[in-house]
């Protein structure tokens, strides 16, 4: 269908002056009607996105914009999006990255797969402990710990190439939050499956999630190095304005 529409498209444009009005016609609905399909909701720009989240809601009305919203049209909220407590939007996006071929039931017990060794992993630390202050410093919540892990992989600049006088300079700049997440949770994953045949996904998921909850291991070691060359590249900075 798209081909046919980029057709009639070339055809208008190359016997725009031989052809009849009907034809023309013709082809201003065609573009419309397969226009009108690439919408990706129903509904108009200004309706908001829902807030479904407590502490979202509480956050608005410390600063007085949730009575802002409460007149305002508000989209429907999608199926996965509930005020559950165990409903964690940073969860759910790691599910979806691990998630191939649309499996996501097998995306997300490979997920609760790791989260089961990294509680296992922890309470056995937590039980070897010696001292009460080496107990209170081992977090227990694998959630907690993926929280924090994700964190600590984000990078706060990234390499973009400029072409100038025929040579692509690598120049630093900053980066976007979204950009950012999106990194960490993909460096995350390609550590974790750059392992051994017999090492099993969650297995290694778990162990470089601990590495990164306490800033080691090879994700973090990525990170550095990012940083480090975007420093060394800071000469060519002025290019981002050029």
């Amino acid at each position: 269908m798209p081909n046919f529409t980029h057709k009639l498209i070339l055809l208008n444009r190359l016997h725009i002056h031989c052809v009849p009005p009907l034809f023309n016609s013709f082809v201003t609905i065609t573009q419309k009607r397969f226009k009108s399909t690439s919408r990706p909701t129903s509904f108009p720009d200004y309706y908001k996105n829902p807030i479904f989240r407590k502490e979202d809601q509480a956050k608005l009305a410390e600063i007085n914009e949730l009575s802002k919203l409460a007149s305002a049209p508000v989209k429907p909220p999608a199926v996965y999006e509930t005020s559950s407590v165990y409903h964690d939007p940073l969860i759910n996006k790691v599910i979806n990255h691990v998630m191939e071929d649309g499996k996501k039931l097998l995306a997300r017990q490979l997920v609760e797969k790791a989260f089961e060794n990294i509680k296992r992993k922890q309470i056995e630390r937590y039980h070897l402990a010696a001292t009460p202050e080496e107990k209170s410093k081992i977090i227990l919540s694998p959630k907690e710990i993926l929280h924090r892990a994700i964190e600590n992989c984000k990078p706060l600049l990234q390499l973009t190439p400029i072409k100038r006088g025929g040579i692509t300079y690598q120049v630093p700049g900053p980066i976007t939050d979204r950009r950012s997440l999106f990194l960490a949770i993909k460096w995350l994953l390609e550590a974790a499956n750059e392992k051994e045949r017999t090492v099993h996904f969650p297995e290694q998921f778990a162990w470089e999630l601990l590495d990164a909850a306490n800033n080691t291991g090879k994700v973090v070691k990525r990170k550095q190095d990012l940083h480090r060359q975007c420093e060394a590249n800071r000469a060519y900075a002025h290019y981002r304005w050029q």
